[in-house]
């Protein structure tokens, strides 16, 4: 079951922290298809936000076709995301390199930064070549 985690620093909405949440577990495998997510009780105790802020974040997960709600039952996956495997040998690696760069001095937004050009830069040239313009 996921654990949701919120920053209210961060300046992102809540139920948003929770879509993007749901959606990083759905990614990750750690949710899948029939998984009952917490129910909106379970999150406001865990969490201590409005009840309405999470039943937002299922209906727009729902929307967007990730989740069905079943009257009576819960909110339960309705399909996964993403096709990372919890056997695969990225996370570590992604974590000895996080080990690396917080050891080299880095922070936490110095460690986002370069991950988000690294990333850019390989999927921004996968997306410009080959594709007509």
């Amino acid at each position: 079951m996921v654990e949701y985690r919120i920053d209210r620093h961060s300046g992102v909405a809540t139920y948003v922290q929770i879509v993007q949440q749901t959606k990083q577990a759905l990614r990750l495998g750690h949710l899948e298809p029939g998984d009952k997510l917490p129910t909106a009780r379970e999150v406001v105790e865990a969490t201590a936000i409005n009840p309405n802020t999470v039943l937002k974040a299922y209906r727009e997960l729902e929307r967007e076709g990730l989740v069905e709600a079943r009257r009576g039952l819960g909110t339960f996956v309705k399909r996964g995301l993403g096709t990372a495997t919890a056997d695969s040998p990225l996370p570590g690696e992604l974590d000895t390199w996080v080990a690396k760069a917080r050891e080299a001095g880095l922070d936490r937004d110095d460690v986002a930064a370069l991950f988000t050009a690294v990333l850019e830069k390989h999927f921004l040239n996968q997306h410009s070549q080959g594709e007509p313009s």
